[in-house]
């Protein structure tokens, strides 16, 4: 009779536990990246009336006799499974699609998390703002004159630097492409300057200097008398100037004293050299003529040089149509279709994409990756034990992290300008939450029908 009553005892007891986990999956149903628990039941010890028999010559066998005595919590799991992305729009809150978690830190501690409503504290890191853990990554460094993330280094906190200087670049490389126009008319000795501009194609394009000062770049282009396919090309660095810039161009190793060279055409319509007055040529592969001038308001060089800009004209592969000069009988609209210079920008804005990847927006037009968010997986990730806040920590039976970018080795893309929703089902809960009760009550009953038969028992003697 005891048995029974410790049987029922044992079934309200862990079918209130049951309750609890339901009632805190509920509580947190809108909580950012909460992971729901699942109560699971076993039995308990059996107690054993008889033993099992085997089966003999004369008859069969005969099983064991037992009775159970209740039943235990056998696990409260963490249902790991993806919760829905809500998007706000905000460019520091994150969601992870897939496997992984967020990696913060708070002093030496490590902590992990699902919930990415992150923000930018005063000195630019990335943390949460609920209670000021960094979020970690790798940050980018100038390697070679470009700046490079190195993921197999150890994370760091990362920063923001909002309003941060990106210092200007000079032009190096000046980028040509498209078509000049065959049909274009010889300059005659003499010509009217109605001549010359109709039988001249000029195009510009803003450049800089070192110290971010824009230059206009004038390259014009005439056809050249008694040479098929030849065109004499001439290139000024700020034309209407005050005082000169001295632009000068070289093909080859020979210096050239004046700002003309000379481009040639294959029957087919492509390039197929240069050369100026010097002699020198290329013939082959890239076409690339080095520009020089003279930067205003520079400090002069050694017995008063003027300092000289350097600089590239890319005009195409020979025998190549594709991002190359190109001379057919068609309307000319050879133009500069980039240069690689910029004059100093600040740090505006940033956008994170799929990969983690922080590109880092500036006033000048230039964008630079700033660093990298690290996500980290687990062998069992129903093993963290939760901290509390939306994180969790390492236990025995989670496994060590596993750190890298997102997106590598079965970890989760980012998404950013989302967050992710809590994975309860109010719906199954709402039933777990009705058979919990009806488990809660048939185990009451047996409470009160086995105290009423032992008040049968007490009164047998009346």
């Amino acid at each position: 009779m005891m048995r029974s009553l410790y049987a029922g005892v044992s079934g309200l007891q862990n079918h209130q536990i049951r309750m609890d986990v339901l009632g805190n999956n509920i509580a947190n149903v809108n909580t950012t990246g909460f992971k729901k628990g699942r109560v699971t039941f076993h039995d308990m010890l059996s107690q054993t009336l008889s033993g099992a028999a085997k089966p003999t010559d004369e008859v069969g066998g005969i099983n064991p006799k037992q009775v159970g005595l209740g039943m235990m919590v056998a696990s409260i799991d963490t249902i790991q499974t993806q919760g829905s992305l809500q998007t706000t729009g905000v460019m520091t809150d994150l969601a992870i699609q897939g496997e992984g978690f967020f990696i913060e830190k708070a002093g030496d501690k490590t902590f992990f998390t699902r919930a990415g409503n992150f923000a930018l504290d005063k000195d630019g890191r990335l943390v949460n703002p609920a209670n000021g853990m960094r979020v970690q990554g790798w940050m980018a460094r100038k390697v070679g004159g470009e700046y490079v993330v190195n993921t197999s280094g150890d994370i760091e906190d990362l920063v923001i630097p909002v309003g941060d200087k990106d210092p200007a670049a000079a032009t190096t490389e000046v980028y040509f492409a498209s078509n000049l126009d065959k049909r274009l008319p010889v300059i005659p000795p003499g010509a009217t300057p109605e001549q010359v501009r109709k039988g001249t194609w000029t195009t510009t394009h803003d450049i800089y200097d070192s110290f971010g000062q824009v230059h206009k770049l004038q390259v014009s282009f005439t056809k050249v008398a008694g040479v098929a396919n030849r065109w004499r090309v001439q290139v000024v660095v700020d034309p209407n100037a005050t005082t000169p810039t001295n632009t000068r161009v070289d093909v080859g190793p020979a210096n050239n004293n004046n700002n003309v060279f000379f481009i040639d055409f294959d029957n087919l319509g492509a390039l197929a050299a240069a050369s100026d007055a010097q002699g020198d040529t290329i013939n082959n592969g890239k076409l690339q003529v080095q520009v020089s001038f003279n930067v205003p308001n520079a400090t002069p060089g050694a017995g008063g040089a003027p300092v000289r800009q350097t600089f590239n004209l890319n005009l195409g592969t020979v025998g190549s149509y594709r991002n190359s000069i190109t001379q057919f009988a068609d309307k000319s609209s050879t133009k500069i279709i980039g240069q690689n210079g910029y004059k100093m920008g600040y740090l505006e804005s940033f956008q994170i994409d799929q990969s983690g990847k922080i590109t880092g927006i500036y006033t000048n037009g230039t964008k630079r990756i700033l660093g990298q968010v690290a996500l980290a997986t687990f062998t069992n990730p129903g093993g963290l034990e939760k901290n509390g806040e939306n994180t969790y920590v390492v236990s025995n039976n989670s496994g060590d992290p596993n750190v890298g970018p997102p997106g590598v080795a079965g970890k989760g893309k980012v998404i950013a300008g989302a967050l992710e929703m809590s994975n309860v089902d109010l719906a199954a809960e709402f039933t777990d939450m009705i058979v919990t009760q009806r488990g809660f009550q048939a185990n009451s009953r047996v409470i009160t029908t086995s105290d009423q038969m032992l008040q049968e028992l007490l009164t047998l003697k009346r």
